[in-house]
């Protein structure tokens, strides 16, 4: 889709990519802490604005609650990351309410293999890179929430892949947490993985919704 048609059709996408970029370019600069805490949570704000929006399906608004639930722990984890964990623990565990209820009829054995790895595998790493019980059950959470994701009948390329990015870039906290491994590129490469994450599970969702309702305003 031209930028053009993009912006006049879904002007939450693009407010959602301006609000991450300039996130991204502005967080280390000598800007008020306030606007930046904001900016950091507009970019999951508009993708739950953009599902919201785009299907009356009950799907889409369960993806808005993921999408809010995830913009407020964007920004109360700059305050607190307890208070920021409890926040993406509620949106995983909407996430997996979405998945759950939308399962792929069918799935081959490699495809439900990979969804337990994700399930076990996830809250195991979560735990090797910072030596913390809190933050291995929330590994489970985030591994409950990918595997969901790979077993739902959203696209893997998308959806799945965007889960997988959610989960990679919460490892790369847990290194900077565990002090393990170079702190300034992992830090770097959080936010990317995290929003475009996001970003292919907002998008692949509501792609696979508005087939189903082609007409739907």
């Amino acid at each position: 889709m031209p930028t053009r048609a993009l912006i006049e059709h879904r002007p939450w996408l693009v407010a959602a990519i301006v609000g991450a970029v300039g996130y991204f370019i502005l967080r280390s600069g000598h800007v008020d802490e306030i606007p930046i805490i904001l900016l950091k949570g507009s970019g999951a704000a508009f993708l739950a604005v953009y599902a919201w929006q785009r299907s009356p399906l009950p799907a889409a608004k369960l993806l808005s609650l993921v999408m809010a639930l995830s913009a407020l722990g964007d920004m109360l984890i700059e305050f607190e990351i307890a208070w920021g964990g409890a926040a993406f623990f509620a949106s995983h565990v909407a996430a997996m309410t979405l998945y759950l209820t939308n399962l792929r009829h069918e799935a081959t054995s490699s495809q439900t293999g990979l969804s337990v790895v994700l399930l076990l595998v996830t809250p195991l790493i979560s735990w090797l890179l910072t030596r913390d019980i809190p933050v291995a059950m929330y590994g489970l959470a985030l591994g409950g929430m990918a595997a969901c994701a790979w077993m739902s009948r959203f696209s893997r390329y998308r959806v799945g892949l965007g889960a997988v990015l959610f989960v990679i870039s919460d490892w790369l906290i847990f290194l900077n947490v565990g002090e393990v491994g170079p702190q300034t590129i992992t830090a770097t490469m959080v936010w990317p993985t995290y929003f475009i994450g996001q970003f292919l599970i907002a998008t692949g969702v509501i792609q696979t919704l508005r087939k189903e309702l082609p007409d739907a305003a």
